[in-house]
């Protein structure tokens, strides 16, 4: 087995954050090293601990979630951000999948599905609900590069149908028998024939026009 996952817990309710930590000691897999209570300390602490995952509620004095999550991008802190958030909250969770989180999963999560949740976020996939898919597709489709999928190129539909698998750059030049170096011209190139701003919005824009790897 090689390291373990590391994750940080960030929520304001230390309720909350007693029984995540409960729900993950128990994986071989995931370690926790760290707790904050707010979204400046969760920068903070992520900045100190490097975690691989952060598990981020949305609503928190100061520093919100979506701020926060802004912030670590802002900073190139290499920690994916899970959100972790209630069906209820779905118009705050659109800004933060807008702003480069990963994933999101609900307040009544079971271990099982946290803990898998965890590990396919750290394996590079990005974790959507029907649900809030549909919502970010509908806000956003007039300006995802709606009509233009013809622009792409063979190999760049290709490069987009494994990044809706949720694949990283390594794996898919393992997958197309490529350099990571062509790989990520590729994704850049897609990126801006589309105009979208991120492997998010791109993935979201596949699933939505049927582009798969």
């Amino acid at each position: 087995m090689g390291e373990p996952i590391k994750v940080l817990l960030v929520d304001d309710h230390q309720v909350v954050r007693r029984g995540l930590r409960t729900f993950l000691e128990v994986q071989d897999d995931i370690e926790v090293v760290g707790e904050a209570a707010d979204g400046a300390e969760g920068v903070a602490r992520a900045e100190e601990l490097r975690p691989d995952i952060v598990l981020m509620d949305v609503k928190m004095p100061g520093m919100d979630g979506i701020d926060a999550l802004r912030r670590l991008r802002e900073l190139d802190n290499p920690a994916r951000v899970l959100i972790v958030t209630s069906f209820t909250e779905q118009r705050t969770v659109v800004p933060a999948l807008r702003a480069g989180a990963a994933g999101y999963v609900y307040k009544d999560v079971d271990p099982d599905a946290l803990a898998g949740a965890i590990r396919s976020v750290h394996a590079g996939h990005i974790l959507l609900q029907p649900e809030v898919a549909d919502a970010l597709l509908s806000q956003e489709e007039a300006n995802m590069g709606q009509g233009r999928g013809g622009s792409l190129t063979e190999r760049e539909r290709e490069v987009l149908g494994l990044i809706a698998d949720g694949r990283s750059n390594r794996e898919i030049a393992r997958a197309l028998v490529l350099s990571e170096k062509t790989v990520k011209t590729h994704v850049s190139n897609i990126l801006m024939k589309l105009d979208l701003a991120d492997r998010t919005q791109a993935a979201l824009w596949a699933v939505r026009h049927g582009v798969t790897g």
